[in-house]
């Protein structure tokens, strides 16, 4: 199995969900793994627009990329743009993925306004990994 590192800025809302996203579509091919370069917490956000795909992000944790320091991965996927600018220098070997999507955490509103966000970003990510995956 491949194994794939999503990256973010604070490991709290997109790379959470990319990584639930792509286990939940491929964990027979891909082992998946998320982290940040400033790590901060989970969004509740994102565990409750994920929790509408049947996916509980509850047990997951924001994660400093030297986390894995010295871990080989076969694939890193950079979902912003600050991750991708601060990205470590992985092997050669690894391929280099950036798909920038919006923070859906910096939304404003209402309650209501801030999840329409998470949910727009968790399906524009969802609709990522569907093309790439085939």
């Amino acid at each position: 199995m491949k194994r794939v590192l999503i990256l973010c800025t604070g490991n709290s809302a997109r790379s959470q969900m990319a990584e639930g996203l792509l286990r939940a579509k491929a964990s027979d091919r891909y082992t998946v793994e998320s982290a940040g370069s400033k790590p901060s917490l989970v969004r509740p956000e994102a565990i409750a627009a994920m929790d509408e795909l049947g996916i509980d992000l509850r047990s997951h944790r924001s994660k400093h990329v030297d986390e894995f320091a010295g871990q080989h991965f076969d694939i890193v996927i950079t979902v912003c743009d600050n991750a991708r600018d601060v990205c470590p220098i992985f092997p050669d070997g690894t391929e280099m993925l950036h798909w920038s999507f919006e923070d859906p955490a910096s939304a404003e509103g209402s309650e209501a306004e801030r999840i329409a966000e998470f949910r727009r970003i968790r399906d524009q990510i969802s609709a990522r990994f569907d093309a790439w995956l085939n």
